[in-house]
């Protein structure tokens, strides 16, 4: 009997990256003998009462035997899982590779290469911002140019890049009351690092990108891609990495530093279609071998 997933996307975000993700997904399933659909997180709402967890759903929807979660809707995974389902990537490895302060501190607890981070304390509106004093003791450690992190943000939009103290202070007043880092500025990666699409314990395809005029190497910002043939020590960081955020497949980057490879990000969402026309290989393909495997298993 063919097994039979669901292919979660979020509904409600525009562009055709989202759903593309996940008719990639659903195409190679159907090459590897399963049935998936594809269903918007808004098609099945997590139901809560005294007595079950249950789900509402927007039409009938039989319980599959895999979930391939394409979203960030934690809330709706976790209720998935508590309800008995397979669910790839699990709920807690979402949340954690979304946090990105909390993934960084995981990193360095697994004693893993990230730049050098400080954690913005959480102050509340009442809080004057004209008495950062500790932006002195950032500055002393760090140093400019310095990176400053939203702990919450997609496709490098929210990663500042500041030079000194004045735009510092300018850029804690804008982020107010949001959970953010300070970071080392890897000037050595200035405008490049490199994508590595992890599928379980090994990595199945990588690319360089590179950026003229930003200093981020986000494709969508601008950045052009080039197939990458990563090091071995490349590779053991970012499986070693995926596996401490514990997602079964992600986009790990990593930028260049003069001491080697430093990890930038654990994408457990990561878009594969750039990495697909760039060095023709289909992450979907591994991703939907891996998961048939472990729900067999």
């Amino acid at each position: 009997m063919r097994p039979t997933g669901w292919i979660i996307y979020n509904g409600s975000l525009k562009g055709n990256s989202f759903m593309d993700y996940a008719v990639m997904l659903q195409q190679a399933a159907h090459l590897q003998g399963s049935d998936a659909k594809i269903i918007s997180n808004d098609d099945i709402l997590a139901f809560l009462c005294s007595e079950q967890l249950n789900l509402v759903k927007s039409e009938s929807f039989s319980s599959p035997d895999y979930i391939l979660f394409t979203d960030k809707d934690i809330y709706l995974a976790r209720q998935l899982e508590l309800l008995g389902m397979k669910v790839f990537n699990r709920a807690d490895a979402i949340a954690l590779s979304d946090d990105k302060i909390a993934a960084y501190q995981r990193l360095a607890q697994h004693e893993l290469p990230i730049p050098d981070t400080i954690i913005a304390p959480k102050v509340f509106n009442t809080y004057d911002w004209e008495k950062f004093a500790y932006a002195d003791q950032v500055i002393e450690k760090l140093g400019f140019p310095m990176i400053i992190k939203e702990a919450f943000g997609s496709f490098g939009e929210q990663v500042y890049l500041v030079e000194n103290k004045q735009a510092l202070l300018e850029k804690m007043q804008q982020l107010h009351g949001k959970s953010f880092i300070f970071q080392e500025f890897i000037a050595t990666s200035f405008g490049k690092d490199i994508r590595l699409q992890v599928v379980g314990e090994q990595v199945v395809a990588a690319m360089k990108r590179s950026a003229k005029s930003d200093f981020r190497a986000n494709v969508t910002a601008g950045a052009q891609m080039e197939r990458y043939e990563p090091s071995k020590v490349e590779k053991q960081i970012a499986i070693a990495a995926s596996k401490a955020i514990g997602t079964d497949f992600a986009g790990v980057d990593l930028l260049f530093a003069d001491s080697g490879p430093v990890i930038c990000e654990v994408n457990s969402n990561a878009h594969i279609r750039n990495l697909y026309n760039c060095t023709s290989i289909n992450a979907a393909d591994y991703i939907v071998s891996y998961v048939l495997q472990h729900i067999q298993s």
